[in-house]
């Protein structure tokens, strides 16, 4: 068999992201907002992040996971609107539908982005390019709103290439033009590489990405250990093996952020890890799924990544009971109070559909879990996310009563 016969088909992959998409809804569904500086989160009078910024909002220097308070000191005319989670999560079903027309390979990351595996599109629908911009302008003929979208051979270069022109952006990246397409790029474009990185990088002369592609294995090892090194190695090649993997194949759900200045705050910290509880709670009952481990990933500003696990008695996918854990077991387990942090992420493994729950002395807690959140999702669906919301300082459960945030 001829070498050109046994190659395999080089996946086709598109990345599409939608641009300031929380902000973008409010200003879609109150045309007075546009033009105008648009800040979506918590209350400045406590201990409120912002969720998304609208572009203008962004040129005073607000951006995601910053304190209210901070945003609104920064951008004192911006207006501040509560998180209608459920009415995104509505819009981003709509979306999610225009995806599954062309591919059924789509890995939703968040509610605003994900994944596509085009390559079995093609004969059907055109190229991995014309897909990209079909998608795009679906998107935008059913929902009035606006996707950036990368086109690439795999996924580390489709999301860089989607954030590359944004807002209103389309990119690809052919497969013989990567180095092309990368090494111009500021090595913080490179996954992984935040400020701390980007300094020790400079300091050996590396400040793209074809310098550190340049730049010998080895001294990269002195600098940042093996396994880091590697993964630099292999990105500033373009090199990215894995595969787009659709919700119902996933053996875990996974929200993460990376917040786009380190994150020092505490209480910041937690509420963004109670609301990465939430998303992933939702998703696991929007899909009737269970999961029995709970896994906390932390990723400081110098690359060191820490991720803690720790197993259920039994399968939930209880926000109550996924955030006792996260705050008994993992969180005791991390320091918060250490360097500052650049990634958040929370993630449930060991899925299945159904809960065969063994009875305890708890069987009452774990009803009144699910009668919780149940009437939550309710009336998130019926009035918005803004409707009820958990505290950040949502208590965990030490012999109590299960408590609900309002």
């Amino acid at each position: 068999m001829s070498e050109i016969t046994q190659r395999k088909p080089h996946p086709v992959i598109l990345h599409v992201d939608m641009d300031a998409f929380y902000a973008s809804v409010e200003e879609r569904d109150r045309p007075e907002l546009v033009g105008k500086p648009v800040i979506v989160g918590g209350s400045s009078e406590g201990r409120g992040v912002v969720s998304a910024a609208n572009y203008v909002a962004r040129k005073f220097g607000v951006h995601s996971a910053m304190p209210m308070a901070t945003a609104v000191r920064y951008c004192p005319r911006g207006i501040v609107l509560p998180v209608r989670m459920d009415h995104y999560a509505a819009i981003s079903r709509q979306i999610r539908e225009v995806f599954h027309r062309y591919t059924p390979l789509v890995e939703p990351l968040s509610l605003d982005e994900a994944f596509l595996d085009v390559r079995g599109s093609e004969k059907l629908f055109g190229t991995s390019a014309q897909i990209g911009r079909q998608v795009k302008q679906d998107i935008w003929n059913e929902t009035r709103l606006v996707a950036s979208v990368g086109v690439a051979p795999n996924k580390f270069l489709a999301k860089i290439a989607s954030d590359l022109n944004k807002p209103n952006g389309f990119v690809e990246v052919p497969e013989g033009g990567i180095q092309q397409f990368l090494d111009p790029l500021p090595v913080s474009r490179i996954w992984g590489v935040g400020k701390r990185a980007e300094e020790m990088l400079a300091r050996i002369g590396v400040d793209t990405v074809e310098r550190l592609r340049r730049t010998p294995l080895a001294s990269l090892r002195q600098y940042f250990g093996s396994s880091t090194a590697e993964h630099l190695h292999e990105l500033a090649h373009g090199r990215d093996n894995r595969s787009v993997v659709p919700d119902r194949e996933a053996k875990s759900i996974s929200h993460e952020t990376t917040f786009p200045v380190d994150v020092t705050d505490v209480a910041v910290l937690r509420s963004c890890l109670l609301d990465l509880t939430e998303q992933v709670a939702r998703r696991l009952r929007r899909h009737e799924l269970y999961g029995r481990t709970v896994n906390l990933k932390v990723r400081y500003s110098d690359f060191r990544t820490l991720t803690r696990a720790h197993s259920l008695p039994d399968p939930s996918h209880s926000t109550g009971e996924i955030w006792e854990a996260i705050s008994n077991e993992l969180l005791p387990r991390v320091d918060l109070n250490g360097q500052p942090i650049r990634l958040l992420g929370v993630g449930m493994s060991s899925l299945r559909k159904g809960r065969e729950r063994q009875r305890s002395l708890f069987d009452d807690h774990s009803q009144r879990d699910d009668e919780i959140d149940s009437a939550t999702d309710a009336i998130r669906d019926k009035f918005g996310g803004a409707a009820i919301q958990r505290g950040s300082t949502f208590s965990v459960r030490k012999n109590r009563r299960p408590a609900d945030g309002t």
